[in-house]
Parts: structure tokens; sequence; C-alpha cells
């Protein structure tokens, strides 16, 4: 009855609802491949899995595809459909965009962290620059004391020197 609907050459993407669960049919270049889905896998899973079949299937037979019987290819080209059944329906790296959106997740935190260190490396850069610049006034103020003091004890060292003569 869903392929009846899909009538046509023309490339299509469509779902169908039927109780809890969702048709999706894709038909390119002439070849319809379908899949059932429970309505949680949404549209995005189930539609990446059909483009998958479909660019294997054409891959592993090319032009035969056109010409071939109904289920003539099924003994061969089920385990791939089975192992991709399941990789589609558990591994969560089968939903492209949410792995992308877990990936930039993983390097905003990186970046976050990072600016985090340069805003604290700033921070003591700029507590290093303060410490130097006490420092220097510190040094200006010692020499012109140990100046003050090197002339005192010279006038003492002379004042006692003509004292003693």
């Amino acid at each position: 009855q869903i392929l009846d609907k899909t009538s046509g050459d023309n490339d299509i993407n469509v779902s169908y609802s039927q109780d809890r669960y969702i048709f999706h049919v894709k038909r390119t270049d002439g070849l319809t491949v379908l899949c059932m889905a429970d309505e949680s896998a949404g549209r995005r899973i189930p539609f990446a899995f059909l483009e998958d079949m479909h660019q294997r299937f054409v891959r592993t037979y090319g032009g035969a595809v056109l010409s071939a019987l109904p289920y003539g290819m099924n003994d061969e080209f089920s385990r791939v459909l089975s192992q991709q059944m399941e990789y589609y329906s558990n591994d969560p790296n089968a939903d492209r965009i949410n792995r992308l959106k877990g990936e930039m997740s993983q390097v905003r935190n990186v970046m976050i962290e990072n600016i985090d260190k340069v805003l604290e490396r700033g921070d003591r850069l700029e507590l290093l620059v303060d410490k130097t610049a006490n420092m220097q006034g510190n040094t200006f103020r010692f020499r012109k004391q140990a100046r003050r003091f090197k002339n005192t004890v010279w006038w003492r060292n002379v004042r006692l020197t003509y004292a003693f003569r």
C-alpha cells in the first residue's frame, strides 16, 4: 500500500505514519528503499540509514539493480542490511548531527577551559607587572637612601678625621 502511494519516477523522501510506526520511503534514480521505525527515531536517522543502504546497494550491484528480480539479491545483501540496521538502531555515532553537536560541545568546553587559563595567566601576569613596578619603586628608594647613608657616613668620617688631627 505504501509503495502504491509513491508511484512515479520522481526522486522522493517521504514518511507515512501508521499507528505508532513511521514508514520512511526514499526513491533515487528509480531505486526505492523503505524502512519502518518508531516515532522516537525521528526522520534524520531513518533517512540517513536509507541513504546509506541506497549507496551501498548501488555500489555493490551497479546497473544490475534495475533489471533484478524482486528479492533476487536478498541472500547476499541481507547480512549488510542486518549490520547497518543494528548500527543505526543502537550506535549513538549513527546520528551524525548529534555526534557533531557532541564533538562541538567538547571543543567548546576545551576552548572555555583554555580561555579561563589564559585569563588566569593574564591575571598572574598583571600581578607580576604590579610587583615589578613596586620593586622598581623600592629600588629607587633604596638607592636614594643608600646614597644618603653613604654621604652621611662620609661626612662623619671627614668630621672625625678633622677632629683627631
